[in-house]
């Protein structure tokens, strides 16, 4: 072979190659897109989360003759089942915007089921998660839920003109623990009314660890009698979180009509599924990329 047959034949197989791995052009909004190897998206219809390619790019770049392809270590397959059971929570006092907009970030990328943040930054997530599946969910009465039921409603009318699509409500822990269940109901009835009114479901915190077994069950009847959502352990700001025995005791109470979420203390994959077995149908987390990454091992 001459040298300018040679070098036909690279100049060939060069051409080949490239065309091969030369990824498709970015997807324009309405015209359809496969393989859009951007940080923050994934392709449509695939499952897999892919930072630096795809799985058809990879194909292509094996089809043209590579043994092994590199990737980093962000390339992650999660459940999508375990991601939408998960609130993913930034209510810490010194949550600054960036904390916020990160917490919405991982929200779009792993598909949790709301980002949930204090009053204050609802209008911020509303902007960040439009034209998602993710909800904005809020807090209210948070963490103690002694303020008053006049501006729990107040509060929960605000915060849901504003965005919010779900509402996590502290009871009134010191009324209930008096026996003063008219007052509980009431209160809890407030916020349900002023929220189911701009469309947003409500979720009562409990604060189980300063409550007793009867205590937790009585709140129970109360929440799902004043037509509350769901029943939630904790806020994360008490002596504990949650326990898989206060799930199980609240979902025995509220039946299978209300959601149970468990909140406080989730840090691990473990902890997850110990909360589900026992009766819960969402978690609130703040370690949720832990959490969901945990399912691609």
């Amino acid at each position: 072979m001459t040298q300018a047959e040679l070098d036909r034949l690279v100049a060939q197989i060069g051409e080949e190659i490239l065309a091969r791995v030369t990824p498709p052009p970015r997807a324009v909004p309405g015209k359809g897109s496969e393989g859009l190897n951007l940080p923050d998206q994934v392709c449509p219809g695939c499952t897999q989360r892919c930072a630096q390619t795809c799985s058809k790019n990879t194909r292509q770049i094996i089809a043209a003759g590579a043994h092994r392809v590199s990737a980093s270590e962000t390339l992650t397959k999660i459940d999508p089942a375990i991601a939408a059971l998960i609130d993913h929570t930034i209510l810490k006092a010194d949550a600054t915007r960036a904390d916020v907009l990160k917490i919405c970030r991982e929200a779009r990328q792993y598909g949790f089921a709301s980002v949930c943040v204090n009053p204050f930054w609802v209008p911020l997530v509303r902007a960040e998660l439009a034209g998602t599946p993710v909800k904005v969910c809020t807090v209210i009465g948070f963490p103690l839920g002694a303020t008053s039921t006049e501006s729990k409603a107040s509060e929960a009318a605000i915060a849901v003109r504003n965005g919010a699509q779900e509402v996590d409500m502290v009871i009134n822990v010191g009324a209930l623990k008096s026996g003063d269940q008219d007052a509980v109901k009431a209160d809890i009835a407030a916020v349900v009314n002023a929220a189911h009114e701009g469309g947003a479901i409500v979720k009562v915190i409990l604060e189980t660890s300063l409550l007793n077994d009867t205590e937790k069950a009585i709140a129970c009847v109360l929440a799902k009698d004043a037509g509350a959502d769901f029943v939630k352990t904790s806020t994360g700001f008490s002596t504990a979180g949650a326990t898989a025995h206060d799930v199980a005791l609240m979902r025995q109470a509220v039946g299978p009509e209300l959601g149970v979420k468990a909140s406080g203390g989730i840090r691990s994959l473990q902890d997850l599924e110990a909360m589900t077995a026992a009766g819960a149908t969402r978690i609130g987390a703040s370690a949720s990329v832990k959490i969901v990454e945990a399912t691609a091992a």
